[in-house]
């Protein structure tokens, strides 16, 4: 698919791997609603328009690191309010794509899926959240205490969860994080909406399906 990686276009598909926010659902309102509660207990001003597009694809690690550069007090005080703070009452600031578990049932009928993210603590409750259960074929997150993307090592893990070479799956992600990750691990790549520049680009989820048709001819 890009041939700088040099794998098989001509690889069968058997993994869809999704990133999480941006992609199954917008969590900007919801993200940016949590991080800003964060920052209030801890007399910090509400997040910048930076930092709410940051807060999408980034782990909240790398969000306090963003805001903190580099204080490591301040790094220390965001993360024991975070993990103090329950989060599903931003839950219901998500906008999942309509639909999304009868797509990704459909989706299921062809490939295995699995879920790629930079969330952690909250990745459960979110599965549960949006009724899918049981849906995913393999998960992995920052929860598994690897690094965040655009290391690859949380697609690694879900390749090797799945048992699925990386030239036989596909990642499906909205930022350019994602795409370095998925270059590094040797995955082809879909990316979805406008933040993001490939050649495989699609500008909602639901093209989603004539696109891994594409990969697979």
């Amino acid at each position: 698919m890009n041939g700088a990686t040099g794998y098989n276009d001509a690889a069968m598909l058997e993994l869809v791997i999704f990133d999480a926010d941006g992609v199954l659902f917008d969590s900007t309102e919801s993200n940016t609603a949590y991080y800003n509660a964060i920052f209030a207990r801890i007399g910090e001003p509400p997040m910048t328009p930076i930092e709410e597009k940051a807060g999408v694809f980034m782990s909240a690690p790398q969000v306090f690191e963003l805001r903190a550069a580099g204080d490591q007090q301040r790094i220390a005080q965001m993360r024991e309010v975070a993990r103090a703070m329950d989060a599903t009452p931003f839950f219901k600031l998500l906008r999942p794509v309509p639909g999304l578990r009868p797509f990704l049932l459909e989706i299921k009928r062809r490939y295995r899926i699995g879920l790629a993210t930079n969330r952690s603590a909250t990745i459960p409750a979110i599965i549960d959240f949006l009724d899918l259960t049981g849906i995913f074929d393999a998960i992995a997150s920052v929860r598994d205490r690897v690094k965040p993307k655009p290391a690859p090592d949380i697609l690694e893990l879900c390749l090797k969860r799945a048992c699925i070479a990386p030239e036989n799956a596909v990642y499906v992600g909205d930022s350019e994080t994602d795409r370095i990750a998925s270059d590094a691990a040797r995955l082809h790549f879909v990316g979805v909406g406008t933040r993001v520049e490939h050649h495989n680009l699609i500008s909602r989820l639901g093209e989603l399906p004539e696109a891994l048709q594409r990969l697979s001819r």
